[in-house]
């Protein structure tokens, strides 16, 4: 076995909506459909190549083993979608198709329009249905999961986040008929429990948010790191978050609020416990 060799950053950035008439649930993370297209030409101008979530892990994973396997492009970057609104068939899926560009799509299940009897949560927009989905996946979209209701993950007790995650990926995989591999934590929320949660479910990589690099000396498989793109996003600061360059300048507000959020969380984790086990 050859030594393992350390492996370059890589940036993974977050959309959510590409939409120029986002609702009021995703107004403040949705891009125009125009912004994104000049995004995926300047990815073009720089030289970056897209590639999924998956095929980021697996390569990292195969390198900190120094096994043999297919290489990435020499200047790669992800992205990734949250929620799976309907505008990813519609506008994001023609743009990528046009540019030779690839993503990862994270799918709440239980928002899906036509879930049925599987609908659970609370949509902040329109969204996909299982047809558009297997177009989607068909035109070599990597589809991941985002969990069932779309909760606090960290909030749950052990059986609610099993199910949460195990009925997301099973829907997933029967009606795709594809395996799926990669997850999104909806909110960026996860402690070690869920984490953990997420591995033994069956996922083999995971997305937070973090606002930083995803690199694989700083971070698990599990905890990968992204960079919000939203409509705050300047031509200028795009192009410094596709290189990962500049990224806590650019991203001063967001990773504060990151920050805040997580000590929040902290307190509400701490308070459940007190309720459940008393003192």
């Amino acid at each position: 076995m050859r030594p393992a060799a350390r492996c370059t950053p890589v940036p993974v950035l977050m959309y959510h909506s590409v939409s120029d008439v986002p609702g009021p649930g995703t107004k403040a993370l949705a891009v125009r459909r125009a912004a994104f297209e000049r995004q995926l030409t300047v990815l073009d101008e720089l030289g970056l190549t897209t590639v999924t979530v998956a095929e980021l892990a697996a390569h990292w994973r195969r390198r900190a083993a120094g096994l043999p396997g297919p290489p990435l492009p020499a200047r790669p970057v992800v992205l990734t979608f949250d929620d799976g609104y309907e505008d990813f068939h519609s506008a994001v899926l023609p743009a990528l198709r046009e540019h030779g560009a690839t993503a990862t799509l994270f799918v709440t299940t239980g928002w899906l329009a036509d879930a049925g009897e599987e609908r659970a949560g609370r949509p902040l927009g329109r969204m996909l249905c299982w047809k558009q989905l297997d177009e989607i996946a068909a035109e070599g979209v990597e589809v991941g999961g985002h969990s069932h209701s779309h909760p606090e993950l960290d909030q749950l007790d052990p059986i609610a986040l099993r199910e949460e995650l195990v009925r997301n990926l099973g829907l997933l995989e029967d009606r795709l008929q594809r395996p799926v591999s990669s997850f999104g934590y909806p909110f960026g929320y996860s402690d070690r429990r869920v984490r953990d949660a997420v591995r033994a479910a069956g996922y083999r990589a995971a997305c937070a948010v973090s606002n930083a690099v995803a690199s694989p000396d700083r971070q698990s498989p599990f905890a990968l790191s992204r960079l919000t793109v939203s409509e705050r996003t300047t031509p200028e600061a795009f192009r410094g978050l596709a290189q990962g360059r500049g990224v806590s300048r650019l991203l001063r507000r967001e990773r504060a609020l990151t920050k805040g959020y997580a000590v929040v969380r902290g307190v509400r984790r701490g308070l459940r416990r007190d309720l459940e086990y008393g003192p």
